[in-house]
């Protein structure tokens, strides 16, 4: 895998692929079509963020390369790379449990907020790219 080089495009599957933690400067997209929604990412070394519909989405400290990003009525997956460990924050359901996988292994139960932002530390640094799952539990 890799940095997504176009900043943010979709895949055969229909899941996106978005992010480059290479870049020195800020890099934006706005109003990428996926399915009916818009989608906007900003992305360089420090961060990574997707919006969907002018609403929060996906937020890595420091930036990241997320590929294979598809979301369901039971959550999000992907895969994602970076430089360095990182933070991961998700816009997800209000008030609502969620298990999160990171390469296949449980890390445990999470409720969110009114806010509905989940965060998961992953650990990218030296690493081939990592999993992640989020389910409702």
């Amino acid at each position: 895998m890799a940095v997504v080089n176009e900043l943010i495009r979709k895949e055969a599957d229909g899941s996106i692929s978005f992010g480059n933690y290479e870049l020195a400067q800020k890099s934006k997209v706005e109003d990428f079509p996926v399915g009916g929604d818009l989608l906007k990412v900003k992305t360089f070394n420090e961060i990574t963020k997707l919006e969907k519909n002018g609403l929060f989405l996906y937020e890595s400290v420091p930036g990241t390369a997320v590929n294979g990003f598809k979301e369901t009525a039971d959550g999000i997956e992907f895969t994602v790379e970076g430089a360095e460990d990182a933070q991961i924050t998700l816009g997800l359901e209000d008030e609502t449990s969620y298990e999160i996988f990171v390469n296949g292994a449980s890390t445990g139960k999470v409720q969110t907020g009114l806010g509905g932002k989940l965060s998961v530390s992953v650990e990218t640094a030296n690493a081939d790219a990592v999993a992640v799952k989020v389910v409702k539990a």
